[in-house]
């Protein structure tokens, strides 16, 4: 089958087309002083964007800072009377005739302390940037004399943190401020209080099943159709019968290790077909199995599976960035610092009580924004798994570490072992008088779900013996797309033995769109699968295109997961510190925002979990820019006024 380039795919049209983009109709009110409008495009090209337009929104969203900016003949003076002014500007949140809105006073509360943080002299020292100086400098016209080039995403940063100062963000969509008020449901009583409030809610409850009906899920009978006949032509391909499909043996053997079978059985893109051919040549770890190849859309024109493609088909800028650190990729791409948190062979540990094993090091398929693409040589590699010696001196270790009772077996994925193999680690963990519950981290119930054999759960339940001793199975769903009857069936083999499974979503941007991952929730419950954690996407920077700005993940989290009952959303928005581990999100007092770049990225001081434990010192972590996201969100069509409130999630 031929492929397309990017452009011929961008004007295919869908046999059927997706469902129309709701609008959030309880945001649907015009914006005062929007400032998307024609004047001040957003999206426009970069040749064609008005620079002096932004720059005039910029002065015009706070007179007040534009005149201390403009009238201080140095840095320092300007720091100073920007300080008496945000003093000044929090203490009227608190004075009796402020008619804000309380919670938009909770919002100028938060801008003047991010604003006061930014323009913090250590602050500027250890991100080795003064946004105030660039600041200063546009207004007093000096911009001959900036070091770095501003770009529109640093002065859109400001336009709403200047706005936000004087409790102009327009959060709430009122056509003036918002004032003091009490809706109307509020000041009646009984059943016409109740009937009121029953008409927003409904409003809110009917946009929400209109987004989740642009995700579906692979559990819907068309979809099921549509993969039947993928099924039934990659075994043409593969010369096979329906009796092979259901042996994970066969789909190991037949692992898609190069572009050919992706360009006979599917479209792609000259791009896709040009990356993975590139991969292949330099002996970049690729693979697909069969039964995730026929997750895919035959069509590049139906779109579904835009976060399936996007996992295992790598795109060029992580080809090329890969190539570039063949020979030093245990030091580019170790984020996490996994050498510096590795006190022996196979074993990992950030935690007192929880520590990591791996002992095998391959996968079914290969995972482009993998955390351990730096030590995984190539799919089914045949030496993956770890020597006997390795992985009895890692199980001894613990004799010595007796505050371990907890261990995530992962690695590459461990179900890929033999089963005699996963009984025997099993059997000598289960030994270890310390240890309560073995978590087994795997993507086989996504990517291989017919591996979970009877056997295999046999070997798991013979373990699985509480209170003495938990296992778990943690996977990694990441779209509604990968959720199919097959997953489903593997998922309730480990549920019907009382064993727990979760899941663990990296929020990418193929992820990221208006109630996306809230459909992956809902979707993930409905076969059995508690949502667990939802992964900040990292800052490797071969991985750069698919990350996410952490205000987006704070927004889904607020605006989107709140909307789903509890039980939906157990999930924990998280951002793995390199060396340290896990900061959770949703703790604002364990993150703060310190800068903006010249680019629009945000800089966040993260501090480590320890935090009122011990002293360890904090980490500062340079984000993706929120404008260059929101040019891609653009790009795939989204409304971006349904994602403006992002600005004010710090």
């Amino acid at each position: 089958m031929s492929t397309m380039t990017d452009s011929e795919k961008k004007k295919n049209t869908s046999k059927k087309p997706p469902p129309e983009i709701p609008k959030l109709k309880w945001l649907s009110t015009k914006l005062l002083d929007d400032v998307f409008t024609d004047e001040v495009s957003l999206f426009k090209p970069h040749f064609e964007v008005n620079y002096e337009a932004y720059i005039q929104r910029l002065w015009d969203s706070n007179s007040d800072i534009y005149e201390i900016l403009k009238n201080s003949n140095n840095l320092e003076t300007a720091r100073d009377t920007l300080y008496n002014y945000l003093e000044k500007a929090e203490r009227k949140v608190f004075t009796l005739d402020n008619d804000l809105h309380i919670l938009e006073k909770s919002t100028v509360r938060e801008c003047i302390r991010v604003f006061k943080s930014i323009i913090g002299p250590i602050n500027e020292f250890r991100t080795e940037f003064s946004a105030l100086d660039s600041l200063w400098k546009l207004a007093q016209n000096k911009r001959d004399e900036l070091k770095d080039k501003i770009s529109v995403g640093f002065i859109l940063e400001f336009i709403n943190l200047f706005r936000g100062v004087t409790g102009k963000s327009n959060i709430y969509l009122e056509n003036a401020q918002v004032k003091k008020g009490i809706p109307e449901f509020l000041k009646l009583k009984g059943r016409e209080a109740a009937n009121l409030r029953m008409e927003i809610l409904d409003d809110i409850g009917s946009s929400v099943h209109k987004y989740f009906k642009k995700y579906p899920s692979g559990l819907e009978d068309e979809v099921i159709g549509w993969r039947n006949e993928n099924k039934l032509r990659i075994l043409r391909y593969f010369k096979s019968d329906e009796n092979n499909w259901n042996d994970y043996q066969w789909h190991l053997r037949n692992v898609i290790k190069n572009a050919k079978p992706l360009v006979d059985l599917i479209e792609l893109t000259t791009d896709q077909k040009e990356a993975v051919d590139n991969a292949v040549k330099n002996k970049i770890a690729f693979g697909i199995t069969p039964y995730y190849l026929s997750l895919m859309d035959r069509k590049l024109s139906i779109g579904y599976d835009h976060s399936i493609r996007a996992q295992v088909i790598p795109p060029k800028e992580y080809v090329d960035k890969m190539i570039e650190h063949k020979g030093d990729k245990e030091v580019a791409f170790d984020f996490m610092g996994e050498h510096d948190t590795s006190p022996i062979e196979l074993i990992t540990r950030r935690y007192p009580i929880i520590s990591i094993l791996k002992p095998f090091n391959t996968c079914a398929q290969i995972c482009v924004y993998c955390q351990r693409n730096w030590e995984i040589e190539r799919v089914l590699e045949p030496k993956a798994m770890a020597t006997n010696e390795l992985i009895e001196n890692a199980i001894k270790w613990l004799d010595e570490h007796k505050s371990v009772g907890d261990i995530l077996i992962t690695g590459g994925d461990p179900l890929i072992m033999k089963d005699q193999q996963v009984e025997r680690i099993l059997g000598a963990l289960a030994s270890k008088k310390q240890v309560y519950r073995i978590r087994i981290g795997s993507r086989t119930p996504v990517v291989l779900p017919m591996r979970i054999t009877d056997n295999l759960i046999k070997i798991l339940t013979k373990y699985h013996q509480p209170p003495k001793l938990e296992i778990a199975l943690v996977t990694h769903f990441e779209h509604s797309y990968e959720i199919t009857p097959e997953a489903m069936n593997a998922v309730q083999k480990f549920r019907k033995t009382g064993i727990g499974v979760y899941n663990q979503q990296v929020y990418t941007v193929e992820t990221s769109r208006r109630f996306e991952t809230a459909k992956l929730r809902r979707d993930l419950k409905s076969i059995g699968v508690d949502p667990y954690y939802s992964f900040n996407m990292k800052g490797k920077e071969e991985t750069k295109r698919y990350m996410v700005p952490i205000a987006r993940i704070l927004q889904e989290r607020k605006e989107e997961a709140r909307l789903l009952p509890g039980l939906d959303r157990t999930d924990e928005p998280v951002f793995n510190v390199p060396k340290l581990g896990k900061n959770q999100l949703q703790a604002g007092q364990d993150h703060r925002l310190v800068m903006i770049l010249p680019d629009g990225s945000r800089v966040y001081e993260f501090h480590p979990w320890e935090k009122n434990i011990s002293a360890i010192p904090p980490y500062n972590y340079v984000d993706v820019p929120i404008y260059d996201y929101l040019e891609e969100l653009a790009a795939r069509g989204e409304n971006i006024r349904d994602y403006r409130t992002i600005w004010f999630y710090y």
